[in-house]
């Protein structure tokens, strides 16, 4: 039996999921995923374990944790030997901020580059407030890739932050965001990632009829 388990929503739709679980994945925690549907049963049970409604949701033990931030959190505290976050106390504020900066913003990059993992876009139209957080994003990128070498946002591995903006990587490649040769470059690391080839590939497999309970699930 699995020492851990996450409840997650759909795995092609779901940016949250997504993040959870590269997280407990980094951790090295003996993982048992389930996968949660739209449907009413299933809501309802969601609502049942998770009081705010949201996956993805850990059980770890006599512990529950939701929100991904919490979870990074909790994880960074039983599985300090991770690395989760940078070594310098400086870099561990700075990956800390930049999490802390996906985790509440960029509302009009989420409305308007939705995440599927399935789907491929070519001359899609982004307006003004989306162009905006594009270009926060790739600022974000280039400063952290120039003061710390890559491949990664805060150096040779990949920490919370990565996580946080793995999803976004899967919204360039959907929507054929053109970016600059570093962060595309960036773009596919995350991409090429194993722990980003597995939770592809289960998506893949996934049945078509799984919906996202929600667009930031």
């Amino acid at each position: 039996m699995a020492e851990a388990t996450l409840t997650i929503s759909s795995r092609n739709y779901s940016s949250w999921s997504l993040r959870g679980w590269l997280l407990c994945r980094m951790a090295g925690l003996d993982l048992a995923v389930e996968v949660l549907s739209g449907d009413p049963a299933s809501r309802a049970e969601l609502l049942h374990l998770t009081p705010s409604f949201l996956v993805p949701r850990l059980t770890h033990g006599a512990v529950r944790v939701w929100d991904v931030l919490a979870i990074a959190q909790y994880l960074t505290e039983v599985r300090p030997q991770a690395g989760l976050l940078p070594d310098d106390l400086a870099t561990r504020s700075w990956s800390r901020s930049i999490s802390g900066e996906m985790h509440g913003g960029f509302v009009n990059l989420r409305s308007a580059l939705p995440m599927n993992l399935r789907a491929r876009y070519t001359d899609f139209k982004l307006w003004g407030g989306a162009q905006a957080d594009i270009a926060r994003v790739v600022e974000i990128w280039q400063e952290a890739l120039k003061a710390h070498g890559g491949p990664f946002l805060f150096g040779d591995r990949p920490v919370v932050a990565d996580a946080m903006y793995a999803p976004v990587c899967t919204r360039f490649v959907t929507y054929g965001v053109a970016l600059p040769p570093d962060c595309a470059a960036y773009r596919d690391r995350i991409m090429d990632w194993d722990l980003m080839r597995d939770w592809i590939a289960a998506a893949a497999d996934e049945p078509e009829e799984i919906e996202e309970l929600d667009m930031e699930f």
